[in-house]
């Protein structure tokens, strides 16, 4: 929000300097994130001063420029060059000085130099009206009043406005702040506080009357629900054209582009006292004005000439002929101010904060007013600023009131009371203030002491403070304008040391998170809102499951996610398309579901893998990623986790084409595997993808947090290979299993180091090659007993699965 500092003096007399106001209005909450100078001409028109021609000769050396001597009023005239074609001796002309900025029409700056132009000394430059910001004209010099004084800056003649603007970053909720009135509020209860008393001005309507009743239009508002204010009035003999500078000015210093007299003091109202205002051509209104909903499926064509479906619940402003105005949102086409236009109707009101913010996420608008109506503006104010921009339009425009107002306002929001407690106030403020300076601080916010008792104090709330519901909301209000920094530190230092269990969710997930960053791995954050479309990307989601947004930001930010998968799918998609292809991502993340039972939210840790195993070098040829690689990560997982007594089993999925499972009872504990194509597809990826999700609830549950600590064996290991010839249909995870129940107690490790299916094999076979690991922790082992150990290993795999020694 930009608010100008001239227009804020208006309502505050003050003499502070910018960044002193900005930094005390940051302090209020209204942060001032960059304060930015404007000057309604570029430049400023510094440098550029009244000069008198006193003589105007031919160029001896150029037949289209003539030398002149001119007087710049400090007693020393100067030569200049000049090709313009009006440029006489008597004239009182803009001169451009010596070191004086110009900006040519692309706003590219220039300096003024001292030169020579064909031989000529010229000390400066008379400049026509375009070439100084004052006009599009380049036809001649600009000639200005004869009675002006030389040396006499061109900026005061033209009364050059300089002003700063504070780019403020309002928070939501502080909508009593969206205006320059709303903004002095605060920044005079600041002032207060800081022990400068000022009082707020406001602009007076006291001259606003009615001339005559020739243009009556009737008002009907069928739901005063969906609009509890509604005011108007009819302006007679009015005239379209350009607004005044001054009113141009102060638009165009908050970064508003002027369009005429009187759609430019509905704006000015808006974002000089918060409240919106619309002006309808009184000639194209049919009728009675009725404030009513339409049947769904209706059609309107708003000011940007688009044809909009109205939906049942669209509050409109409509004649006897149809819909004229999308009420608090946008203008239609056929009702608006045009050049001519000579009588108009305008209307204040107050609209329905949550009606008027779903229409306008309905039809994807978002306008100034649409902005402060669905956060709320102030009620009581509607027909004072009705009143303040009929006076300012017959300024700017002429004409006459020529109606009573109408003001329906058949049921009166209220101001709302509150108590606040002095002992609550000291405890969540963390210093006790005195009785005093907590009503003073009220009084300035404008909020209303009614009663004072040892306990506290009872309040009334004004209804434009639509944050300030509660006690901990008048405490808040308190503490930001007494001011955070001016709260003591308690010399007294309390410190606690709680006991917490190491399986806590977040140590875990800072264990998991670091053991996968070393492992190359980058988390990433997905949104939990996605698109309703992914549900039929799987059978094992279901639409009448989806947790579906009332108030969706679109229809692809719709729905909360029930798998992680897809969300991950387009961070690789995002990616792959700029040229990032070797990707390994992880996220810890929650899945949402809607069951008749109620709503259901699950933990995941999910895993993706895609592309090279590296990045390309001279040392080490790339090698895609695979199945076997991703499974070494997840088993580190689970190891890292002390998880055991886990069930292998093959997982039949439409989304994976290959994959495995690892189960704890009847629960599974992860799922992982090759995400199938027709779904990378819908992504628009054309690599391998792995995927790994894991149910991280269960996780927490299983995890082992027994450490058992052994001695560094003093006594050598012994390795010794078999080659196996196996069927095929026989795992590793098999001899592992029959291999360690062979031998218990010696039998350390067993790796897999290589698979032959090939030529010279009995069909249906295979062979395996496998290490076996033997170790004595109390002494060193014989020959005797190793060949024992692998002769019972020999015998339990040729019994148990049919292995031939090779």
């Amino acid at each position: 929000m930009k608010i100008s500092y001239n227009w804020l003096k208006q309502f505050i007399k003050i003499d502070w300097k910018s960044d002193e106001t900005a930094a005390l209005l940051t302090d209020l909450g209204l942060e001032v994130e960059v304060v930015e100078k404007y000057q309604s001409v570029k430049g400023g028109l510094e440098g550029i001063v009244v000069g008198h021609v006193l003589t105007c000769v031919q160029h001896p050396n150029a037949d289209r420029l003539k030398v002149t001597t001119v007087d710049l009023g400090d007693g020393v005239p100067v030569q200049i060059v000049c090709g313009a074609s009006n440029v006489a001796a008597g004239q009182k002309v803009p001169v451009a000085t010596i070191g004086s900025t110009l900006y040519d029409k692309d706003g590219n700056a220039f300096v003024i130099k001292k030169g020579k132009i064909r031989d000529e000394e010229s000390h400066g430059m008379i400049c026509a009206e375009d070439e100084i910001g004052l006009g599009t004209s380049h036809d001649g010099i600009m000639v200005l009043d004869a009675n002006l004084k030389p040396g006499t800056s061109v900026a005061k003649v033209f009364k050059v406005e300089n002003d700063e603007i504070f780019e403020i970053g309002l928070t939501p909720n502080r909508a009593d702040a969206m205006s320059h009135l709303g903004t002095a509020r605060d920044l005079r209860a600041g002032l207060i506080q800081s022990g400068v008393n000022v009082e707020l001005i406001t602009p007076s309507v006291s001259n606003f009357r009615i001339d005559k009743r020739t243009l009556k239009i009737d008002v009907k508002v069928d739901n005063n629900k969906l609009a509890p204010r509604y005011c108007g009035v009819t302006i007679s003999g009015i005239k379209v054209k350009p607004s005044p500078e001054w009113l141009q000015n102060r638009l165009k210093s908050i970064g508003l582009n002027p369009k005429n007299n009187i759609v430019d003091v509905t704006n000015y109202v808006l974002h000089e006292l918060g409240q919106p205002l619309h002006a309808f051509d009184a000639s194209k209104i049919n009728g009675k004005i009725a404030v009513k909903t339409l049947p769904s499926g209706t059609k309107f064509t708003t000011l940007d000439d688009i044809e909009r479906t109205l939906h049942e619940e669209d509050l409109m402003i409509c004649d006897d002929k149809g819909p004229m105005c999308i009420a608090g949102v946008f203008g239609g086409k056929e009702s608006g101010v045009t050049e001519n236009t000579n009588n108009i109707f305008l209307e204040s009101a107050y609209f329905n904060p949550v009606s008027v913010r779903k229409t306008a996420k309905r039809h994807g608008l978002s306008t100034d007013a649409s902005f402060r109506f669905e956060r709320g503006i102030d009620p009581t104010i509607t027909e004072f600023a009705l009143k303040r921009a009929a006076l300012l339009i017959q300024e700017v425009a002429g004409g006459e009131i020529t109606s009573d107002v109408i003001d329906i306002y058949p049921k009166k929001i209220e101001d709302f009371p509150v108590f606040l407690n002095f002992a609550k106030t000291a405890k969540l403020i963390g210093q006790e203030l005195s009785k005093e300076i907590i009503k003073k601080i009220l009084a300035s916010l404008d909020i209303k002491v009614n009663s004072v008792t040892d306990a506290g104090l009872g309040l009334t709330i004004p209804a434009y403070r639509v944050d300030v519901q509660r006690e901990i909301d008048v405490i808040e209000e308190i503490l930001r304008v007494y001011g955070y920094n001016n709260i003591n530190f308690t010399k007294k230092l309390n410190a606690t040391v709680s006991n917490s269990a190491r399986t806590e969710d977040y140590k875990l997930q800072n264990i998991v998170g670091n053991q996968l960053n070393s492992l190359g791995f980058n988390e990433m954050m997905a949104n939990s809102l996605t698109s309703p479309e992914y549900v039929a990307l799987s059978e094992m989601l279901q639409t009448e499951h989806n947790v579906t947004m009332l108030n969706p930001l679109s229809n692809e930010l719709s729905t909360m996610r029930q798998s992680l998968l897809f969300s991950g799918l387009e961070a690789i998609s995002y990616n792959i398309n700029r040229r990032n292809s070797d990707l390994k991502l992880f996220e810890f993340g929650k899945s949402y579901h809607k069951y008749e039972s109620g709503y259901e939210e699950t933990k995941h840790l999910t895993l993706f893998l895609s592309g090279d195993r590296s990045s390309e070098n001279w040392t080490n040829p790339q090698k895609p990623t695979d199945f076997f690689l991703f499974k070494g990560y997840i088993d580190a997982i689970v190891s890292r986790l002390g998880i055991d007594k886990i069930k292998i089993e093959p997982l039949q999925s439409d989304v994976f084409s290959e994959g495995l499972t690892m189960v704890i009872g009847e629960e599974k504990l992860v799922e992982f595997g090759t995400v199938r194509k027709n779904i990378l597809k819908h992504f628009d990826i054309k690599q391998e993808v792995l995927f790994a999700d894991f149910n991280w609830n269960l996780v927490l549950k299983v995890i082992n947090t027994k450490i058992k600590f052994t001695d560094i064996p003093k006594y050598p290991e012994v390795r010794r290979d078999l080659a196996l010839l196996l069927d095929e249909n026989i795992s590793f995870e098999a001899i592992y299993k029959i291999a360690r129940q062979s031998e218990k107690t010696l039998l350390k490790d067993i790796v897999l180091f290589d698979v032959y299916n090939g030529n010279n094999l009995p069909e249906g076979k295979k062979s395996y090659a496998i290490s076996f690991t033997i170790q004595d922790f109390s002494k060193t082992l014989t020959d005797e007993q190793i060949d024992k150990v692998m002769t019972k290993l020999q015998k339990s795999l040729t019994s148990e699965l049919g292995a031939i020694l090779r």
